[in-house]
């Protein structure tokens, strides 16, 4: 309350998300916070995706103090706005088990019986594109990997993108311009797994925030544009116990412990049932094919990028796996619950993961994959869906309640995609058929 009186803010948004991943709010003017605080804000559930009823519509949301921080933006005529992230809660006063952080604070808590903390370090692509039309892809400059201006265009905009998110309490680690054209990454520092899922909610609508002031459109779909690279969300993942990381052990390959080496064996065992969660969209399959770096089969190595899990160089309290198949366009609530529930499976029945593969997978046979007994990963949502449904422990982690609406949201695209008829119908058989 001194903050908001020093900072003379007017206004307070309620954030959360719905199970799509998407930023809901809303704003109370700062003289509603104590009721906020004592009782929550209600609001319609039933108008929410993937929320509540018609009939049980009543919700309540409850803000969570540690996430309170300045919108920087939101500055007009001497007053500021800030926001909350909350909690959703039933008319009962019970957390409401279809929100997407409370699923993710309950496998987190199964963890801490377990004796565990996850910490998580997403690394988050996005491509700028030109606002000439409401759906154009005209990438907003011309660089490739690494690049930087005159080629890369949009070094301003992430500067402005890194200060404010600085301001709403980040420690950002680096951003650069991607391998595509007109895409780029911010990566902030790796911490507790509801930390960072809040973060990554806030990173993606202050990156499209202030593209918007800068006539700007920033996108995390997974794959804009046909040919060219995709945009990934890389999860890198440790777990710790009394301040010690349980993934290291400096007598193992790669110093990696038992129990990261079970970790990997739980979610190399579960990938398929979280591809459809950590890459719920029909696009999400146009980035994993082979070609472009993104992960297609089941596997892991050391530094070998071709797999689906990697471990990374740094050893120590920075020893860590990297889990390359999710995209932004997915909930991190919900796909980091998915993760922490297939490793956990794997710790608890000690699921091997096998030997790594230090080769390039993409330059072998289908006959010397079937020999290494490599499997891939989903080549559609479908099969995604159809993983998911088959999948107990994913199941179990996620409640019935967010998994009967993916499947529903999920099966409701992929007919609609599979009616459509699309622009590559037509040019391909509008003058030969």
């Amino acid at each position: 309350m001194e903050i908001i009186r020093d900072r003379n803010v007017e206004f307070i948004r309620l954030q959360f998300t719905d199970i799509q991943g998407i930023v809901k709010n809303v704003a109370i003017p700062v003289t509603q916070l104590g009721k906020a605080f004592k009782t929550g804000i209600s609001f319609d559930g039933s108008s929410i995706e993937g929320f509540a009823r018609i009939q049980e519509s009543d919700m309540v949301l409850k803000p969570d103090l540690d996430t309170f921080c300045i919108l920087p933006w939101r500055s007009m005529g001497g007053t500021n706005e800030a926001r909350l992230i909350c909690d959703v809660y039933t008319s009962k006063g019970v957390p409401f088990e279809g929100d997407p952080r409370y699923v993710l604070k309950r496998n987190l808590e199964v963890a801490a019986k377990m004796g565990y903390t996850m910490n998580v370090g997403p690394e988050l692509e996005f491509f700028l594109f030109e606002r000439e039309n409401g759906s154009g892809t005209k990438p907003h400059d011309f660089g490739g990997y690494f690049d930087l201006g005159p080629v890369d265009l949009a070094e301003d905009v992430k500067r402005e993108i890194v200060r404010v998110l600085i301001e709403m309490g980040f420690t950002v680690e680096a951003a650069h311009h991607e391998v595509a054209r007109g895409q780029h990454e911010i990566d902030f520092v790796y911490d507790e797994a509801l930390r960072n899922a809040d973060k990554v909610v806030t990173f993606k609508y202050v990156t499209k925030t202030i593209a918007l002031k800068n006539n700007l459109r920033a996108t995390f779909m997974p794959k804009p544009i046909y040919g060219q690279a995709g945009s990934g969300m890389h999860v890198n993942i440790s777990l710790f116990r009394k301040g010690e990381n349980t993934f290291f052990d400096p007598e193992r390959p790669y110093n990696l412990s038992d129990v990261g080496r079970y970790f990997v064996g739980g979610l190399l065992e579960h990938a398929p049932a979280i591809t459809a969660v950590a890459n719920p969209l029909i696009n999400s399959y146009k980035r994993l094919v082979s070609g472009f770096e993104a992960p297609v089969y089941i596997s892991w190595s050391g530094p070998n990028r071709s797999s689906l899990i990697r471990v990374p160089a740094a050893r120590g309290l920075s020893t860590r796996i990297e889990f390359r198949s999710p995209d932004p366009s997915c909930n991190p609530y919900l796909a980091f619950a998915a993760i922490l529930a297939a490793g956990l499976d794997g710790i608890r029945k000690g699921i091997d993961p096998g030997e790594p593969l230090d080769l390039n997978l993409y330059g072998l046979s289908q006959a010397e994959l079937d020999q290494l007994g490599v499997r891939m990963l989903p080549s559609n949502l479908h099969e995604a869906l159809v993983a998911l449904e088959e999948d107990k422990v994913i199941r179990d982690a996620l409640g019935e309640h967010v998994v009967n609406n993916l499947l529903r949201l999920g099966k409701l695209e992929w007919r609609n995609y599979n009616t459509y008829v699309h622009q590559w119908e037509i040019d391909r058989y509008i003058n030969i058929i």
